[in-house]
C-alpha cells in the first residue's frame, strides 16, 4: 500500500530502459555516433494517458469529417498534461490536424488517416514556408508550431485524398507569378504576416507533415502513401528521432524528408520511395535565411533503404543559413536514383556547407555517385532577378566505401571560381560500369581520391 501511495504522490510510472530508470514526463537519452560532437538526443516519455478520438465524436468511414473530434481529443490530452491520442483501426476522414505540446498521435495497426482534398478545409492560412521562404499558406495536413514533445507513432497509415492537389502539380503562369511575388517579398524584407499566399490561383500546395519551431520530435513506425508537396518537413526544430517509417509518395516535389534549419536529429531504419529526393538537408533561401540565421547541423541518417527517388542525400539548394555536421551511413539503394550524393547551391545563396560525410552505401544504377553543383537555379533562373550575390563556401565533403553497379559518372565537381570548393575526399568507391566519364573537376582545391575503381575486382 505504501508503494502504491508513493507512486500516486509522484503521479508517474517507472519504466526500465536498458537498465536505466526513466519516468513518464521526463526523457530518455540516445547516444548517436558521428564524426563530429553530437549531443545526446532526448526522447520524451509520454504520460500513460490515452484519449481515443471515438470518445470525442469521431466516426469511421469516408463520409464524416472528423477534424473537430480529433482536435477535441488533442486539446483534452494537452490539458491533461500529455499522453496519446488514439486513432483506432479503421478509416478516418479528416481535415488538418494541429498539434499541442506533449501529445503523441498514435495510429493503431489498421488505422488510416484519410485527409480530405477540399482546399477550403485547409484555411485559415497558417505560418509555414514554401521552398525556403516563410509565408502564410494553406495548413499542412499534420501541423505543429512552437510545440514541445510531440509525436506520431504506431503502425497505421497516413493516406490523403489527392485529386485536388494533383490538379495543382503543374506550374502555370498564375502559380509562377505567385512564386515571383513571394520571392520578391522575401528579398525585400516584407513582414511574414503580410505574405499571404493562400489566395486565388497561387496554388502553393501544403506539406503533408510540417513541424515548425518544435522541440523533441518523434516520428515512429507509421506508413505514408502520397503527399501534396514535401512529405515530411522538419523546420527550425531542435532535437528529434525519425525511425521505422515506410514512406511512398510519387507526386511533384514529393521529397521524403526535408530537415531545414534543424539540429540534433536522428533518422534511422526508414524506407523511402519518392517522386523527388529521398533525404534532404536544407537551410532556407537567401534573405529569409540570413534573417533567421539558423544552420542545419548535427544530423545523422543511418540504416535507411531507398526504393526510388532523385537523390539519396541532397544538400540544398535552399542552403543560406548554412549546413554542417551531417553524417549518412549504412544505407542502400537496391534499384536506382539519379544521384547518390548531391550538394547544390547557386550565387544567390551564400552561407556554407561543411563537414558532410557519406559512407557504407550500396546502390544499383545511378547517374552520378557524387555531384557538387554551384549553379543550380531551376525555374528561378529567369523567373526572378538576383537581388544580392553571395557565394556558398563548401569545405569538407567525404564519400567513403560505396559499391555501385552502374553509373554515368563517378563524380562531377562544379565549383565557383570566386570561391572554389575545398577538401573533397573520395575513398573506396567501386563502380561496376561507367557509361560516360570517370570524373570532371572544375574550381576545386584539394581533391583526395583513393582506391576508386571501375569494373569487377
Amino acid at each position: 500500500m505504501k508503494r502504491i501511495f508513493v507512486q500516486t504522490l509522484l503521479t508517474s510510472v517507472l519504466l526500465v530502459f536498458g537498465g536505466t530508470i526513466s519516468v513518464y514526463g521526463q526523457y530518455k537519452t540516445i547516444l548517436v555516433k558521428a564524426p563530429f560532437p553530437m549531443e545526446p538526443i532526448k526522447e520524451f516519455i509520454f504520460p500513460r494517458n490515452d484519449f481515443s478520438i471515438i470518445a470525442y465524436g469521431a466516426i469511421a468511414g469516408d463520409s464524416v469529417n472528423n477534424t473537430t473530434a480529433i482536435a477535441g481529443a488533442i486539446e483534452a490530452c494537452h490539458k491533461a498534461g500529455g499522453g496519446r491520442v488514439i486513432v483506432p483501426a479503421g478509416e478516418w476522414l479528416t481535415g488538418p490536424i494541429h498539434f499541442r505540446s506533449n501529445v503523441n498521435l498514435h495510429l493503431e495497426e489498421g488505422a488510416v488517416l484519410r485527409f480530405t482534398d477540399n482546399v477550403a478545409d485547409y484555411l485559415p492560412a497558417v505560418p509555414t514556408s514554401w521552398e525556403g521562404m516563410e509565408c502564410y499558406n494553406y495548413s499542412p495536413l499534420l501541423y505543429a508550431y512552437d510545440c514541445e514533445n510531440i509525436a506520431i507513432t504506431g503502425k497505421g497509415m497516413i493516406s490523403p485524398r489527392m485529386d485536388a492537389w494533383k490538379g495543382w502539380f503543374a506550374r502555370p503562369k498564375p502559380h509562377l507569378d505567385a512564386l515571383k511575388s513571394l520571392y520578391t517579398m522575401a528579398s525585400t524584407d516584407v513582414p511574414v504576416e503580410k505574405r499571404q499566399m493562400a489566395v486565388g490561383d497561387n496554388h502553393l500546395r501544403p506539406h503533408l507533415i510540417h513541424l515548425n519551431r518544435c522541440k523533441n520530435v518523434l516520428l515512429d513506425s507509421f506508413k505514408i502513401r502520397e503527399s501534396p508537396f514535401w512529405t515530411i518537413h522538419i523546420y527550425m526544430c531542435d532535437g528529434g528521432i525519425v525511425r521505422n517509417l515506410d514512406v511512398s509518395a510519387h507526386g511533384h516535389n514529393n521529397d521524403g524528408i526535408d530537415l531545414e534549419m534543424t539540429r540534433n536529429f536522428l533518422v534511422e531504419h526508414c524506407t523511402f520511395n519518392q517522386g523527388d529526393d529521398a533525404v534532404v538537408i536544407k537551410a532556407g533561401r537567401n534573405h529569409d535565411a540570413w534573417r533567421l540565421n539558423t544552420p542545419a547541423e548535427n544530423i545523422v541518417i543511418r540504416h535507411c533503404n531507398i526504393l526510388g527517388g532523385h537523390t539519396l542525400l541532397g544538400i540544398g539548394s535552399e542552403i543560406s543559413g548554412g549546413i554542417r555536421n551531417v553524417y549518412m551511413h549504412d544505407c542502400s539503394v537496391p534499384r536506382s536514383v539519379h544521384r547518390l550524393f548531391f550538394v547544390k547551391t547557386n550565387h544567390r545563396r551564400g552561407a556554407f556547407v561543411e563537414n558532410i560525410c557519406m559512407e557504407n552505401i550500396q546502390t544499383g544504377k545511378i547517374r552520378r555517385v557524387l555531384e557538387i553543383d554551384t549553379n543550380v537555379l531551376y525555374q528561378w533562373k529567369n523567373l526572378v532577378p538576383t537581388y544580392e550575390e553571395h557565394i556558398t563556401r563548401i569545405d569538407g565533403i567525404t564519400l567513403k566505401n560505396v559499391v555501385c553497379d552502374e553509373a554515368d559518372a563517378i563524380y562531377e565537381l562544379k565549383g565557383d571560381i570566386r570561391l572554389p570548393i575545398r577538401n573533397v575526399r573520395i575513398e573506396d568507391v567501386h563502380v561496376g560500369r561507367v557509361k560516360e566519364f570517370f570524373k570532371k573537376v572544375n574550381n576545386v582545391e584539394n581533391v583526395t581520391e583513393k582506391n576508386v575503381t571501375v569494373g569487377i575486382e
